[in-house]
């Protein structure tokens, strides 16, 4: 199976199954000399780990990170950092009857038909606790990035129909609501919306948006290695995101070059936008104004209500999905976004430091 790595010089491989005996991530590319403790990976693992509220799986794993490699003496080697999480409360017997049937919405139809095989036991590799090593990598990725400057702050922007009102914004309230909402007003409504949808077994979707302060200008490459297309590629490879947008988004297509276009003055001596309808990035290039940007994500698939599907024997019948899910996927993904934003931009700016020989010159003499 290909396609567990991503990134060019940070590189991250995830490994391991939703119901297998753990999971986990490798890390490559890691600079030496970066004080990294377990604790660090867990203030971010914390942040998507099941039971934190009634809006999350009711699975009960602690999560814990142990870091295998990559570290002597409270600092980065520069060698692969090995990372590993244990799965303690798997109930594989709730998937048992799953087998032999498709559930809607979920990846079991196209992976047997590609592999031959899948493993039920909660989707496998298919799952979203695959996230684990996402996070962890991200933990490690943030820890470089602040070391820059760069901060990246990442909230649920809406949950099903209920939208913050940025006039409320505050992002101190982000972490004070089990919803990631920088909005106390909107989070309340959000809780009753999703009180209601289980109730009716049913489940919601929303938009996480991610802004990234003080990115230096000139991170991306022109054509194939575009900042933004790394950004896409990363978050829509997170299985429950359906949708992706930059700066205005999908609103571009019903927008003039007058009021779209970004224009350009001086401030302090130094070129700045006036605007920033572009999301920080022109021409696939950072252009030192906050990326911002945008994931749409789905409903939870796995309802309690019945749904039409097909078994293996061709035969349509109908289902009650049993086992412990979550009624939205939102919250718990909004640690999954920043974490792939916060290792692509570690890659890119890796990418970038090649750009220019001056640049080369001033590192080596």
């Amino acid at each position: 199976m290909a396609g567990s790595t991503y990134g060019n010089i940070f590189r991250i491989t995830t490994w391991g199954e939703s119901h297998g005996r753990a999971l986990g991530v490798v890390v490559d590319g890691c600079p030496a000399g970066i004080e990294l403790c377990e604790d660090d990976i867990q203030l971010f693992l914390n942040r998507r780990k099941p039971g934190q509220s009634q809006f999350t799986t009711q699975r009960n794993e602690d999560d814990k990170a142990e870091i295998l490699s990559g570290i002597f003496e409270g600092k980065t080697t520069g060698t692969p950092i090995s990372m590993i999480v244990y799965n303690k409360d798997h109930h594989s017997a709730d998937y048992s009857d799953i087998a032999s049937y498709y559930r809607p919405g979920h990846a079991d139809f196209t992976f047997d038909e590609k592999y031959g095989f899948r493993d039920y036991r909660g989707g496998g590799r298919s799952s979203g606790r695959e996230t684990i090593g996402r996070v962890a990598a991200g933990a490690i990725a943030d820890k470089i990035l602040k070391s820059l400057g760069i901060s990246i702050t990442t909230y649920s922007k809406s949950i099903g129909n209920v939208e913050i009102n940025y006039s409320n914004f505050d992002s101190n309230e982000i972490n004070n609501n089990a919803l990631y909402m920088p909005d106390r007003e909107a989070a309340t409504k959000a809780e009753t919306l999703l009180k209601e949808k289980m109730e009716q077994k049913d489940s919601v979707g929303g938009i996480i948006e991610c802004i990234v302060n003080n990115c230096p200008i000139g991170v991306g490459e022109p054509v194939f290695e575009k900042l933004n297309a790394n950004l896409a590629k990363a978050v829509m490879s997170i299985g429950a995101v359906k949708g992706f947008e930059i700066g205005d988004g999908f609103a571009v297509s019903t927008a003039n070059g007058s009021t779209n276009n970004d224009g350009f003055t001086i401030k302090d001596n130094k070129i700045i936008k006036t605007s920033n309808h572009a999301g920080g990035i022109l021409g696939g290039i950072s252009d030192g104004s906050p990326i911002i940007i945008r994931a749409a994500v789905k409903p939870t698939p796995s309802i309690a209500s019945t749904q039409s599907t097909v078994n293996k024997s061709l035969q349509d019948i109908d289902i009650n999905i049993k086992g412990r899910h979550d009624p939205i996927i939102v919250p718990r993904a909004v640690v999954v976004v920043e974490s792939m934003v916060a290792v692509t931009l570690v890659d890119m700016l890796f990418l970038a430091m090649t750009s220019r020989i001056d640049k080369i010159i001033d590192f080596w003499k």
